[in-house]
């Protein structure tokens, strides 16, 4: 890990600058946009393994721009701030140096594949609940005979709970196998990440009847009514 780029979006300097030494002092090669316009132009150039993208920039917003690099790239993007764009992890300003790198360190693993417990990518074709059918070998997701497009942490949800219908999956197990064993943070990136799958496959998210909520446990994928 110590030769990963990172590619660093941030607009403020006092971030930047400890940014660039914490970083730096780790081992990572270390790039900087001070706004998202930037970060656009110069992103097939930095070529990064992981972003570090702070969401209220100038010119291009941070939503924006998470939006358009995960169109435009052809891996996955682990982007560390601003979960509710579409990115894989956050962490909350003011942060710790110290927690920063553990979750980027996290993620790069995540990407490399070499995490006990990641999720399994089986030979296995399809996964069909109800109306729901969910394709391992391709990566695609149909709904009510609809494809809906799922990034790689949305999809992963979708297939675990899916493929234990009628089961509670607690948030602990969940994030262990989706995220990973060394998983540093809350468990708000899981909640988040559910309220996008139920936004695309329920057909009345804000009272979802396929992904449930059970409270003081996690979540269960609710079998068809026969």
């Amino acid at each position: 890990m110590s030769e990963a780029h990172i590619f660093v979006v941030e607009d403020e300097e006092s971030f930047v600058d400890a940014l660039e030494v914490g970083l730096a002092r780790e081992g990572f090669t270390v790039s900087v946009a001070r706004d998202g316009f930037e970060a656009l132009e110069k992103f097939d150039e930095v070529n990064p393994d992981l972003v570090l993208l702070d969401v209220m920039l100038p010119r291009v917003t941070g939503i924006e721009v998470c939006r358009q690099l995960r169109q435009k790239s052809t891996s996955e993007i682990d982007t560390v701030v601003g979960l509710e764009v579409g990115a894989d992890d956050y962490v909350a300003k003011p942060y710790r140096i110290r927690e920063l790198v553990a979750r980027i360190r996290a993620a790069l693993r995540r990407n490399a594949g070499d995490i006990t417990g990641e999720v399994p990518r089986p030979t296995a074709t399809s996964v069909v609940v109800g109306d729901i059918e969910l394709n391992e070998a391709e990566h695609t997701v149909t709904v009510r005979g609809e494809s809906v497009a799922m990034p790689l942490k949305e999809f992963d949800v979708l297939r675990l709970l899916m493929m234990n219908v009628g089961q509670v999956m607690t948030r602990e197990l969940l994030i262990d196998r989706v995220w990973g064993s060394d998983y540093y943070g809350d468990t708000k990136t899981l909640d988040v990440h559910v309220k996008r799958v139920r936004a695309k496959i329920e057909s009345d998210p804000a009272n979802p009847s396929k992904i449930v909520t059970v409270r003081g446990l996690g979540y269960k994928f609710e079998r068809p009514a026969t």
